[in-house]
């Protein structure tokens, strides 16, 4: 397991400790570099498959979100361009793009189950 780097942040010169991420992904899970996360003070960036925590689901949010939005219009200000994801989330993604992890259903049906008790 590698000991945290320094790493310059030259546009206010300090200096901040971080961790390198490890070549072999079955690190993260490790008894040891959960071990050296407490004792560092660090909570590592992971959590259960399919809760809110898990990074493989939000990564692939955010590459639908890049190949589906962003990589297909410019935006003139950051207001347009949160404008136009606050849209695709709410307007979209959530009330009409099926997802397959969630039984074909989209996001806010699959709510919508879950909150009556009757999602498969």
């Amino acid at each position: 397991m590698r000991l945290p780097t320094r790493v310059a942040v030259p546009s206010r010169h300090l200096l901040i400790e971080a961790l390198r991420r490890p070549i072999e992904f079955t690190q993260y899970t490790s008894f040891a570099f959960g071990r050296r996360c407490r004792e560092a003070g660090v909570v590592p960036s992971m959590g259960s498959v399919g809760d809110c925590f898990d990074n493989a689901m939000a990564e692939s949010f955010f590459a639908t979100l890049e190949c589906e939005l962003l990589d297909r219009q410019a935006f003139r200000n950051r207001t347009e361009a949160r404008l136009a994801v606050f849209d695709y989330i709410e307007g979209f993604y959530n009330t009409r793009r099926l997802h397959s992890a969630l039984g074909y259903l989209t996001p806010a049906e699959f709510e919508r189950r879950v909150a009556q008790g009757t999602a498969a």
